[in-house]
């Protein structure tokens, strides 16, 4: 098998993955901040980390993936505020949601999961520890800065120039600070927020220092993979590195990984714009899969154009491939002699830095001659073929329906589908007495409804109409 080959964000060069520790992956994920609903963008974070965290698990890889919970920080506050709600109310009921978004979207859960509000003593810990070792300093009013200055390679993961950026730097003159690229790790307690002890009174966490204290308190003080959304690079990723590597003088993570931005008519997808769309409201109108598939379709790094058409498109991929399984899978007759150059080509895309297109790119293949041999009457070889396309596409978590309930959802609720069935019962029953007019009549009036009918050797399978 060819050798795993990643991206980092911080060399801008592929290379050969090696990880700290032979056969073991420590892989961190900046995670949700929950005070709404998880949109497009964060799905296409947990389906792209998902896919890679499988495929490090099948090459052979002990993982440990941890994914953070932010659950306090300005939005939060904001948000419980204008609900008139407790924060614990509001950050629960959104953390329900997002796992309710995940396993819709087939997401395995991260193996630990740390909320910023469980791990306050350890933040306090860790400025404590810059402060004393003069990378921090705390200000008259009780907040606690980071000092850029004292971090000669801040700036790094970026590829930003310190001097360039303090010199660009449009920021509000604030006296409390020594420099305007400081930023902050404790926020002095406001009037009516929650608050912590703390050295310099009290306050609660900056969101830069609660990533760094979570994931060293969960990985160690350096691990192999950090992963977000390209849009955390700088400065959340940047002040990440800096507040870590001075308070425990390692380097702080091996890769870096970004997923590139989603967009909308060729425009970043951003709240501001109002023109995001959450999880669950395109579940209205797709399958979870759709938008798994929709996501995997394209490199996790590049940006990901999202409309009604690709999504259509993806949906009229997925009808395909569950087509062929539908019709054709079958254990028993194992899988084809030649399978072994598809599980080569399958693992040589994935392992050049997961490169899902290409490995979908295998299973279009696979789907190909499933279908050539069907039409050539060769059913074992059919079969088989479709056995190696539903076990590959596990690999990607993809592909694990049943044919059946895949092609018929969102066809309508309970009643309408009993009607259906009730229908295709009778044209099962009406061919089976020759009688293929009243079939005729029976599948003009599925038509009717929105409803395609197929025939095979397998019986007859429906699905809601395009």
């Amino acid at each position: 098998m060819s050798e795993l080959v990643v991206y980092n964000s911080e060399t801008r060069a592929k290379s050969v993955f090696v990880p700290r520790v032979a056969g073991k992956v420590g892989l961190y994920v900046c995670g949700m901040t929950v005070y709404d609903y998880c949109h497009i963008g964060h799905a296409r974070v947990m389906v792209s980390f998902d896919v890679i965290v499988r495929w490090l698990r099948h090459i052979g890889y002990d993982v440990k993936y941890v994914r953070n919970i932010t659950d306090i920080d300005d939005k939060i506050i904001r948000r419980a505020n204008e609900n008139n709600e407790p924060i614990n109310a509001l950050t629960e009921r959104y953390i329900a949601a997002m796992n309710e978004d995940a396993a819709a979207l087939g997401v395995m859960s991260p193996d630990l999961e740390p909320k910023a509000t469980d791990h306050v003593d350890d933040i306090v810990n860790m400025v404590n520890t810059l402060v004393d070792k003069g990378h921090a300093y705390p200000a008259k009013n009780g907040d606690v800065y980071f000092d850029v200055s004292s971090f000669p390679r801040y700036g790094r993961l970026s590829n930003r120039n310190l001097e360039d950026m303090q010199a660009g730097a449009r920021v509000e003159v604030d006296e409390l600070k020594s420099d305007p690229m400081d930023f902050v790790l404790w926020k002095s307690a406001k009037l009516g927020e929650p608050f912590w002890k703390s050295p310099w009174g009290a306050g609660r966490p900056g969101w830069h220092i609660e990533c760094s204290a979570m994931s060293t308190c969960c990985l160690g003080n350096g691990f192999d993979i950090h992963g977000g959304g390209g849009d955390l690079q700088f400065p959340h990723h940047e002040n990440e590195i800096a507040q870590s590597e001075a308070a425990t003088g390692e380097t702080y993570v091996n890769t870096w990984m970004h997923v590139g931005f989603v967009q909308v008519n060729e425009e970043k997808m951003s709240k501001s714009l109002n023109n995001f769309f959450t999880i669950r409201e395109v579940l209205k109108t797709y399958h979870p899969e759709v938008l798994r598939f929709f996501i995997a379709a394209s490199h996790y790094r590049s940006p990901l154009n999202y409309s009604d058409a690709a999504l259509d498109q993806s949906r009229q991929a997925l009808e395909r491939f569950y087509a062929t399984l539908g019709a054709l899978v079958n254990a028993a007759d194992g899988e084809p002699a030649d399978a072994a150059s598809y599980e080569t080509r399958f693992a040589a895309a994935m392992n050049d830095d997961f490169n899902t297109p290409e490995a979908l790119a295998v299973l279009y293949e696979l789907v190909r001659e499933a279908n050539r041999c069907d039409k050539a009457g060769d059913s074992k070889g059919a079969h088989q073929y479709a056995n190696l396309l539903k076990r590959l596409g596990g690999l990607l978590g993809l592909l694990q329906h049943d044919a059946n309930s895949f092609r018929q959802a969102g066809a309508g609720d309970a009643d309408f589908v009993v009607q259906v069935e009730a229908i295709v019962a009778d044209i099962t029953q009406a061919r089976a007495a020759k009688d293929y007019q009243r079939s005729d009549e029976l599948r003009a009036k599925l038509s009717e409804m929105g409803v395609a009918v197929e025939f095979s050797r397998e019986g007859i399978r429906w699905r809601k109409a395009d």
